[in-house]
């Protein structure tokens, strides 16, 4: 049975969803593709997923760079979003990469010539779990901030918080490897 919370947080109100012990959304307020289910009742237990990524916010929300890779995360999508969020997990707090590097990249995981930036826009505006996989890391080929689902506000307060640095090339990143 899915579970959803609202949360207030400094850019607005959350809702986390989970189903069994995976999140499987998180949502800001209005965005674009939102898709929470309704909040569940107080006297249901919040899931451990959920409980978790409560945590992880709190971490982040206090300036610290808690990990994704503990969190047990079940966003719906197609095989190609999917790819592209996991990308998305490689940017590092504080570092932006371009619609382009993250084409390039995901070309390159792909086997493929070329990829369209605006393929890897729809497909970050998709993102289902907001914050925790960063889509507001991703910039215009100028480092200028474009498309978020939440609005550009919250992108520019998310990126102000984590002190965000001019884009970068997605091979360059700290935390990015390729597979052999």
């Amino acid at each position: 049975m899915p579970y959803c919370l609202v949360r207030s947080s400094p850019v607005g109100h959350l809702y986390l969803a989970g189903d069994g012990s995976v999140l499987t959304g998180l949502w800001l307020e209005g965005q674009r593709h939102f898709n929470a289910p309704a909040p569940s009742p107080p006297e249901v237990p919040c899931p451990p997923a959920v409980t978790a990524a409560l945590r992880w916010l709190d971490l982040y929300f206090s300036g610290e760079d808690p990990p994704v890779a503990g969190l047990k995360l079940a966003p719906g999508g197609t095989p190609f979003q999917q790819l592209v969020w996991k990308l998305l997990c490689a940017i590092p707090r504080g570092c932006t990469v371009t619609y382009k590097a993250l084409a390039d990249e995901a070309a390159a995981r792909m086997g493929a010539a070329h990829m369209a930036p605006r393929a890897i826009g729809g497909a970050v505006g998709r993102n289902p779990v907001s914050i925790i996989i960063p889509c507001h890391r991703v910039v215009g080929s100028h480092g200028q901030l474009t498309g978020y689902a939440g609005g550009l506000s919250v992108k520019r307060r998310l990126l102000e918080l984590e002190q965000a640095q001019p884009p970068c090339p997605f091979s360059d990143l700290p935390s990015v490897g390729r597979p052999g």
